[in-house]
């Protein structure tokens, strides 16, 4: 069997479509504009049942010889086996970042639907760059503003470590010193005395890493249990 040309007029619906969809696509990144993309190796006709990512030979209504190929994080995949004669190229999402991209929303809505929520284990395995199937549990993808890259952050690094403090209450003393506290909030700080929780506000208030009681309704004796739960 002959090798086959595919054969396209620049001018039918499809083909525009797809230039457009090309040209939307690299407008939205900041990935290379400057430098000339080597051609990749053609895809033969007929040739494997499967061939990625290589460049797709098209003839314009002129008979000028042009090629369509993806780079970037898309891919490209083609059907040119020879049992059923019908050559198919299909361009998809999923590959590898060869450029530093960036995608500009514009005050736009970019969002992902039909993402499971999850309740796992947070991961104790996870390492840098590493490829799926290669760890266990979750981390979180976190943002970095100097840069705008995604990264992922293991949970103990999320910053909302705390701890509980037990402390033993001289006659009357009202301030405590929380160890491991790095600035307490109300939100975040639960004070108990002798097991029985504190209101906020009304029964204690919180300042840098002291926690201060107001004994309003109590006293406090000696030897009572202070004990602070807090997070950070």
């Amino acid at each position: 069997m002959k090798n086959q040309i595919l054969t396209f007029n620049l001018k039918q619906p499809i083909i525009a479509t797809l230039v457009l969809f090309m040209a939307s696509f690299s407008a939205l990144q900041a990935q290379n504009t400057t430098v000339g993309i080597a051609k990749k190796t053609e895809v033969t006709y007929p040739g494997s049942a499967l061939t990625i990512d290589g460049s797709i030979k098209l003839i314009d209504n002129k008979g000028t010889v042009k090629y369509l190929q993806t780079s970037n994080g898309l891919t490209t995949l083609t059907n040119t086996g020879s049992d059923t004669n019908v050559t198919t190229t299909t361009l998809q999402l999923g590959g590898t970042l060869t450029d530093d991209t960036y995608i500009d929303v514009d005050d736009n809505v970019f969002a992902l639907d039909g993402i499971e929520l999850e309740s796992g284990e947070a991961s104790t395995n996870a390492t840098t760059k590493s490829d799926h199937g290669t760890g266990s549990g979750y981390t979180f993808l976190v943002r970095d503003e100097a840069t705008g890259a995604i990264k992922k952050l293991l949970l103990e690094n999320l910053g909302v470590e705390g701890g509980v403090v037990p402390l033993t209450a001289e006659g009357g003393q009202t301030e405590y010193t929380i160890t491991g506290a790095e600035e307490l909030t109300l939100f975040k700080t639960y004070v108990y005395r002798n097991g029985i929780k504190l209101i906020a506000t009304a029964d204690y208030t919180v300042a840098s890493n002291v926690v201060t009681l107001t004994q309003t309704g109590y006293q406090v004796l000696a030897g009572d249990v202070i004990e602070v739960h807090f997070l950070n």
